[in-house]
Formats: structure tokens, C-alpha cells, sequence
């Protein structure tokens, strides 16, 4: 992956102080990172974080432990 490609994926991550006390969320959900990172932690797939979380793509996932890496 470029690092414009990997740069595009990490706007997907937005933290707003208006929006769930400025906790990193996905881009137009207030499902915050760190929830993403705990159900992975937990056991859960990708796809049983989107079953649980229907806003949520797998490529959202994705997003969330790659902003985790950079960070």
C-alpha cells in the first residue's frame, strides 16, 4: 500500500472534541477506536466486530488497528 492510499484510510479516523469527547471514532459513527481494538482483543473477528457494529465495514477495522500502529 502507498503511503497516499494508507494516509486516505487513516482520515477515516476523526477525533472531535464535539463528538465523543474527542476520542478517536470512524468517520461518521461514534464507534471510538479503542472499542474496535478491544473486541479484537476479545477474540472477535473483523466480521463479528461488523455483525455487532452495523456501521462498521471490515475495512473500518482495518483502519482502526492501522491508526493504532501509527500512533
Amino acid at each position: 500500500m502507498t503511503d497516499t492510499a494508507y494516509n486516505k484510510l487513516l482520515k477515516r479516523v476523526v477525533s472531535d472534541p464535539k463528538i465523543s469527547g474527542g476520542e478517536p471514532c470512524i468517520r461518521g459513527t461514534r464507534i471510538h477506536v479503542a472499542v474496535i481494538l478491544d473486541s479484537l482483543v476479545e477474540g472477535l473477528t473483523p466480521a463479528e466486530i461488523v455483525e455487532h457494529y452495523p456501521p462498521l465495514t471490515e475495512e473500518d477495522v482495518r483502519v482502526a488497528v492501522a491508526y493504532f500502529e501509527r500512533n
